[in-house]
This record gives C-alpha cells, structure tokens and sequence, in this order.
C-alpha cells in the first residue's frame, strides 16, 4: 500500500508541465519585458537607463495602423480560410471509410514539408518567368488581347494567397472532428421543416460545429498575425506586417528594446483575440 503524500504526488504530476511553462514561457515573456523597458545601446543591444519611450513609439499613429492593418489581414485570410475550408471538409466527411482515410492523409502531407519550402514553392509558381503565370499570361495577352501582362508575386494577393495556403490544414482538421460527429439527419429534418439550404447550414450545421470553427480561427489567426516568412517572401517588402517589422528590429534596424516592446504588443493582441473567440465559441455552445 502507498504511503506517498497526496501533496507530493500532486506536486510530481505538476512538475514537468510547470518545469516547461517557466523555463520555456515564463522566463522568456520577462526577459523581453525588460528588455523592451531598455534603452538601445551602441550595437542595437539593450542597457541601461530603464525608460518607456518604446512604448510611446507603439502607441504612435504609425504602428497603431501597422496593428490595425495585421490585424485586419489575419482576420480576413482566417475568414477565407474556413470559407474554402468548409465544403472541402464536408467533401471529405461525406466521402466512404477507405477514401476519407486517404483524404485526411492528403491533407496532412504538407506538415511533412518544411513551411519555407512550401512557400518558395508557391513563389516560384507566381513568378512571371514560371510556368503557371506564363500559360495564364499568355492566355492574357495573346488571346484576350490585353496589353499588360498580369503581376501577382509581391502584392497584397500574393501576402493572402500564401497565409491561407500555409495555414489552411490547420483549418480543415479541426472542421472535420467537428463535422466526423455531425448528425446529417439534422439536415434532413431542417429541410423538411421548409429551411432552404443556407438556413439549414447556419441554423443547423455552424452551430453545432462551432467548436472545430473556433479551434480551426485561432489556429489560423495566431500564426497568421505574426507571419514573417510568407510576407517577406510572398510581399517582397512591398506588404508590411507586425510579424516583419519585429524581425526587422532585431536584425536590420539594431532595435531590440523597441523590438521587444512590439513582440509584448502583439503578443497582448494574440491574446485577447483568442480570449474573445473562446467567449463566442462557449456563447454559441450554450445557445
């Protein structure tokens, strides 16, 4: 028979996700903290005295529409994302056992590809000189008779199209746990009660997959709001996001206080948009 105290065993269970949270979470978040109250050296690197005229600099006009502006493409590439997400997943599901299987599988591959290689991947099927946009120019130009060829790579297009296709499985995998449960009959009975198609689905269907949509947002919407690589590469510096200009801080600007103080900002905002659609997730759960 044990003997252990049940304070001890608690505390044993704890550890290892505590040990975790601080080492790698907690340390790191006051790390930055202070620094971002520094004040930039020589070499860009943080000293002493402590100051908050970081802060005054995020709270300016110009990176306050910088927020606004990352915020509203996060936003709006999430809102995509589950708009293709949606019929894609429900193909998917209705699909038989062996097939379906084979589908989820498809989905997840990218996830065996690095994310870098995916996106220059799709950069180079957007350049002029590959492939894809030779045939549709040439289609453009010769048969439509246009005079100018068409430009997508390095346009807000080209920043949008790589964020939902970078984050698109992120999407479908939660709609479909979501939907893999639903009741189709539901359906039904909507449909013979006189609901027409698009009130069975956001009277019927949306509500009862809420979960998987609100899981699938935030799982867009976080990495989406902090993206660097795909607006680096996708934008070619001609698109501009929070995610960008903080990497652009910490190497070419030499400002890691200022850095520091925009990481704490944007991390605030994360927050508190995964706070609000956890809210409206339970909101509808309980109606």
């Amino acid at each position: 028979m044990s003997t252990q105290n049940p304070s001890t065993r608690l505390f044993g269970l704890m550890f290892p996700g505590a040990f975790w949270l601080i080492v790698f979470f907690f340390l790191p978040i006051t790390l930055i903290l202070g620094i971002s109250f520094m004040t930039k050296g020589g070499s860009g690197s943080p000293e002493f005295p402590l100051t908050v005229e970081n802060y005054s600099r995020v709270f300016g006009e110009e990176y306050l529409t910088l927020f606004g502006r990352s915020l509203w493409i996060s936003l709006l590439s999430t809102i995509l994302t589950v708009i293709i997400a949606f019929p894609v997943t429900i193909w998917i599901v209705r699909l038989p056992k062996k097939w379906r299987d084979l589908a989820v599988f498809l989905v997840m591959i990218p996830f065996w590809t690095n994310f870098l290689l995916r996106t220059y991947a799709l950069r180079f099927m957007l350049l002029n000189e590959g492939p894809v946009m030779r045939a549709i120019n040439g289609v453009w130009v010769d048969s439509l008779g246009f005079e100018d060829p068409i430009e997508l790579l390095f346009t807000q297009f080209s920043v949008m199209l790589g964020l939902v296709y970078g984050n698109l499985p992120f999407m479908i995998l939660p709609l479909y746990a979501s939907l893999e449960k639903f009741d189709w009959t539901l359906l039904e009975a909507a449909s013979d009660l006189g609901a027409n198609v698009m009130n069975s689905f956001m009277r019927v269907m949306l509500p009862l997959t809420a979960p998987g949509v609100i899981a699938g947002s935030i799982l867009v919407f976080v990495p989406a709001i902090g993206n660097y690589v795909t607006v680096e590469l996708m934008g070619g510096g001609k698109s501009q996001m929070i995610g960008r200009t903080i990497a652009q801080q910490f190497s070419t600007a030499n400002h890691w206080p200022f850095g520091a103080a925009l990481s704490l900002m944007m991390m605030i905002v994360v927050t508190a948009a995964a706070l609000i659609y956890f809210r409206v997730g339970r909101g509808e759960k309980v109606r």
